[in-house]
């Protein structure tokens, strides 16, 4: 079949796709075409490192004869498409480097991004001591929140302290919100929750569609912590719309909103943004 096209249109199975795909649904095709094809340089392209993707593009266009004057735009699709899919890749070595970085109480910046926490989120009441049930104010479950960033390491912290300093307001409404008498939640807990959703939804490969459409190029830390961000906010208007009967409930909740997030997901065309 491929060799029957490649025929009729003169066009190798890649250029058929640049042609035809626009966006995640075209890097997707690509990706696969690289993945599953019977020739070793294309199925390395996948795997290079990104200082070798000028040298891979060249590669594949020798190995499948395309002259760059007769089809120009080749070289440019193929680059972007190739630093979208090893970037994914190494986003996700990046995060999981920084996920396994445990919390260090004798780490000195360690220490200095947890009172920034308290200090973005309570800017004019004061933390008497370090350790302190005052942090159950903003969601930990003991007197110290080091305990709480085991699951998920630094990571943890870095998130929450990202949403709450690139969105100050919206995490002051959330916080005050999860405060509610009947509907509260522990805002940091879920908080770090939410971060092992977004780093689970990494692993799976569920966040393609979404950086491949968001991201024309390379993904970066950045921007798994806006998705994070996305999550944390859109997280805070389901439990409000759902109305659970009790925090005990938590589990099941969260699971019904990751499902959700997973269909969103499943879109070619999706990226899921926060608007404010």
């Amino acid at each position: 079949m491929k060799w029957l096209l490649r025929q009729m249109t003169g066009k190798c199975e890649l250029q058929r796709i640049f042609d035809t795909y626009v966006g995640a649904q075209r890097t997707h095709r690509i990706e696969n075409s690289l993945t599953y094809s019977k020739n070793k340089v294309l199925q390395k392209a996948t795997r290079v490192v990104q200082s070798e993707v000028d040298k891979c593009v060249d590669d594949i266009m020798k190995e499948k004869n395309i002259n760059p004057e007769k089809d120009a735009s080749f070289k440019i699709c193929m680059k972007m498409c190739l630093l979208q899919i090893t970037g994914y890749k190494q986003l996700y070595l990046d995060v999981e480097s920084v996920r396994k970085r445990p919390y260090d109480s004798d780490n000195l910046q360690h220490e200095e991004l947890l009172m920034k926490l308290w200090n973005l989120l309570m800017p004019t009441k004061k933390l008497n001591a370090r350790i302190s049930k005052q942090w159950a104010e903003i969601g930990f479950q003991g007197d110290d929140p080091k305990t709480d960033f085991r699951g998920m390491g630094i990571l943890g912290l870095i998130n929450l302290v990202y949403f709450s300093e690139n969105y100050t307001s919206e995490a002051h409404q959330i916080l005050s919100r999860s405060n509610h008498p009947k509907l509260g939640y522990s805002y940091a807990i879920v908080g770090i929750n939410l971060t092992e959703m977004a780093y689970s939804l990494l692993k799976s490969e569920a966040l393609k569609f979404h950086l491949y459409n968001f991201v024309p190029g390379i993904p970066t830390m950045e921007h798994f912590h806006q998705f994070y961000c996305y999550l944390v906010y859109e997280f805070d208007k389901f439990w409000f719309e759902e109305e659970p009967e009790s925090i005990m409930y938590f589990n099941l909740y969260r699971e019904k909103f990751h499902e959700k997030i997973k269909g969103l997901l499943l879109d070619c065309n999706v990226a899921l943004t926060l608007k404010v």
